[in-house]
């Protein structure tokens, strides 16, 4: 689960549909089917070539499982969007490491500062612990366990005292 911005949604409709396309194309020439997980695959035989269960980042590029012969488009490969961002960073010239891990550092923390639950974002990271969340109030400016003054939140912020 996860939250998607307003200005990715129509870009994402058109991929989608272009994926679908694609899909229906690998199916009209006997592949486009996916690996299931658990038993589904038995109990359901067709279900592997169906639309909801193909990736939403596949690999572009098939390959034929062993075991089954059928050809098969997995999703993107993780270190291929590890090298994308690589890649990303270097051009835009920013002179520090950045990582797909620091992006999901940024979205936690910037979820916190917007103001958001610690267990919203620990369901949103997949989290099993709170502690293992909790981490990501250390970069915040606050109190206790991440508490803003009441003030704070409605627009008054709070002077500090001077000496």
């Amino acid at each position: 689960m996860t939250v998607l911005s307003a200005p990715v949604r129509k870009p994402l409709r058109r991929h989608l549909a272009a994926l679908r396309r694609q899909h229906e194309e690998d199916v009209a020439r006997g592949a486009g089917s996916v690996a299931l997980p658990g038993a589904l695959a038995v109990e359901y035989p067709g279900a592997k070539r169906e639309w909801a269960w193909q990736s939403v980042f596949p690999a572009t590029r098939h390959h034929v499982d062993r075991a089954s012969g059928e050809r098969r488009r997995h999703h993107v490969h993780e270190s291929a969007i590890q090298r994308a961002l690589k890649a990303a960073v270097h051009r835009s010239g920013i002179g520090k490491r950045a990582t797909c891990h620091t992006l999901r550092h940024s979205f936690a923390t910037h979820l916190l500062e917007a103001g958001q639950d610690i267990r919203t974002v620990q369901e949103l990271l997949g989290h099993k612990d709170i502690r293992t969340t909790m981490v990501y109030t250390h970069v915040l400016n606050r109190g206790a366990l991440g508490v803003l003054s009441p003030a704070d939140r409605l627009g008054r912020s709070t002077q500090p005292l001077r000496e």
